[in-house]
Parts: structure tokens; C-alpha cells; sequence
């Protein structure tokens, strides 16, 4: 049976939820078991993002570490962390797309799955999708059309469009 990892990119499968007027909460559980599908096995779903900052929003840190705790309920899904740092007037993630790259490559080096999912309308993904293929890894993109990365939906084996169709059993009322 042809075995299954997911690296999902946190930031940026919210944002593109918010593109697509999803304001509803997704069911992880739900979302992974869809994306996996089943006739695969799942080995384990990787979810990298940045905790917010308690001193900035310690209502906005408060759901999110609620959020995080749901996470880490699901069987064979882990938190990867990066971090936020002040860049100007803003904050910006730093180290998520590292993690990412880095457990997608580590991973496959180990041969602990033969394809992966990745979701993220992130085109600086390309690269590694294409060493993941070298090691003769089928790589699998998960995006919101309103996401501007052709160059890694040119590059992955198969490609899936997130809709408000494929979403709809996935979100929590």
C-alpha cells in the first residue's frame, strides 16, 4: 500500500481559506483523511506555523495554543514551530519554510513514505519538489487557486485545487 505524508503549510492554507471566504473552522482530522483518501496509508501529517505573541494579542495567542492542543489530538499529526520576528512595522515567519523542505528531504532520504503531500500555494517549494522526485518520490501540490505559483504546480505529479467543494466536509459547524 502506497504510503502517505502531508506537510501542510499553516499560514498559508489559512490565508488561502480566507481567499476562498472560508471563515469556518477546517476539521484536520477530516481535511487529512480527504487528502489522503483511502486506498493509501497515512503515515503522518507534519503542520508547520508560528505561535503568535502573548504580549502582542494574548486573546489571539490564547485561541491559537487551543488550536494547537486540538492538533495535536489527532493520531499521527505533529506541530512543527517557527517563529515570528519584527521586520519593520510588521512580523514576518521565519524558519517554516525551512522546517518544511528540510522534513520533506530528511524524510524521503529515510524512505519513510513514497508520496508526499504538500500543501501550499508557496512556489519556493519548486526546488524541493523536484529533488523529491529525483529520489523517486511522487509529490502531490494542494493549493488555493488564489495563490501565484505556477512554477510549483508545473513541477509536482499531480496537482489539487482546494474549492469550497472538496472543503465542505471538512469544516466544523
Amino acid at each position: 500500500m502506497e504510503r502517505v505524508m502531508i506537510f501542510i503549510d499553516g499560514s498559508n492554507l489559512y490565508n488561502g481559506l480566507r481567499a476562498l471566504g472560508i471563515r469556518g473552522n477546517l476539521d484536520f482530522a477530516r481535511f487529512v483523511e480527504r487528502l489522503c483518501g483511502s486506498d493509501r496509508r497515512l503515515m503522518r501529517t507534519y503542520y508547520y506555523n508560528c505561535p503568535l505573541i502573548r504580549q502582542i494579542d494574548a486573546q489571539s495567542y490564547r485561541e491559537q495554543q487551543q488550536f494547537f492542543a486540538a492538533l495535536q489530538r489527532i493520531p499521527y499529526f505533529e506541530i512543527r514551530l517557527g517563529r515570528l520576528q519584527r521586520r519593520g512595522s510588521t512580523w514576518v515567519e521565519k524558519g517554516v519554510d525551512v522546517a518544511i523542505a528540510t522534513d520533506m528531504l530528511v524524510l524521503a532520504f529515510a524512505d519513510a513514505y513514497d508520496t508526499a503531500i504538500l500543501v501550499s500555494g508557496d512556489a519556493d517549494y519548486a526546488r524541493v519538489v523536484d529533488e523529491l522526485k529525483r529520489l523517486g518520490k511522487h509529490v502531490e501540490v494542494v493549493y488555493v487557486a488564489a495563490s501565484n505559483a505556477h512554477e510549483l504546480w508545473t513541477v509536482a505529479d499531480r496537482r489539487r485545487e482546494l474549492s469550497q467543494e472538496f472543503l465542505a466536509g471538512c469544516l466544523l459547524r
